[in-house]
């Protein structure tokens, strides 16, 4: 039985247009963050191998997205690892964190030039400070999606993302990708891993800026009505 209603068409009539103050458990996770000492497990020919690496990652508020009867809140994204001793971007990834409080539903979107996006889904309740994250090959709603080569010699079975929000402000993610490696029997746990430290603070969205534009004038009014009076 489905558990969406009727009527599939009617957006909502109050939107709060203030991202930042209606993320849920995404909340806090807005900003320029940086982290270092990151560490990866990845196949190789003749074993896993373990490198170091640095995060930088950029979250952004976007105004709030109505679907329907759905609303969601969520923040823009963008990764980028870079391996220690390495100058190039090793890893580069983007896409949308997404918090619908109806339904307690964090959804992240992902997509790495690679040939490769998938989307993960998980539950949480608004204070959440831990949640996970699981996106499945083959899934029309949690799936993945990768390229020829990827599917044949490196095939994503599974994706986990573990998100944990400190007490200090920081955040961390402890992610794993199960793969079906070519010639392999086994599923190898592909583990990255790092803890973050924000450096720059969150731009307000749009529509929040916006609504305080038509605050201040609404204001500004009222001041020059109550002088004439």
């Amino acid at each position: 039985m489905s558990t969406f209603p009727k009527d599939i068409f009617s957006e909502n009539d109050d939107i709060d247009p203030y991202t930042l103050d209606n993320l849920g458990p995404l909340s806090g996770m807005a900003g320029v963050w940086r982290a270092y000492g990151g560490e990866d497990i990845a196949p190789k020919a003749d074993g896993p191998d373990k490198s170091i690496f640095s995060d930088r990652i950029e979250l952004q508020p976007t105004d709030p997205q109505s679907n329907g009867p759905q609303l969601f809140y969520g923040l823009r994204y963008h990764q980028q690892v870079i391996k220690r001793g390495e100058n190039g971007v090793f890893h580069d990834q983007n896409g949308y964190w997404l918090w619908e409080p109806a339904t307690e539903t964090v959804i992240l979107t992902l997509s790495i030039p690679r040939g490769q996006t998938a989307i993960a889904i998980g539950k949480a309740k608004p204070d959440a400070k831990t949640f996970q994250l699981v996106a499945k090959r083959g899934e029309t709603v949690n799936g993945i999606c990768s390229n020829p080569f990827l599917e044949h010699a490196f095939r994503t079975e599974e994706f986990r993302i573990d998100i944990t929000k400190h007490d200090d402000g920081s955040w961390s993610y402890d992610q794993t990708t199960f793969l079906k490696v070519l010639g392999q029997e086994a599923l190898f746990e592909h583990r990255d891993h790092n803890r973050l430290k924000r450096v720059g603070k969150a731009k307000p969205n749009r529509a929040a800026l916006k609504a305080d534009a038509e605050k201040k004038r609404l204001a500004n009014n009222a001041i020059k009505e109550s002088v004439l009076a």
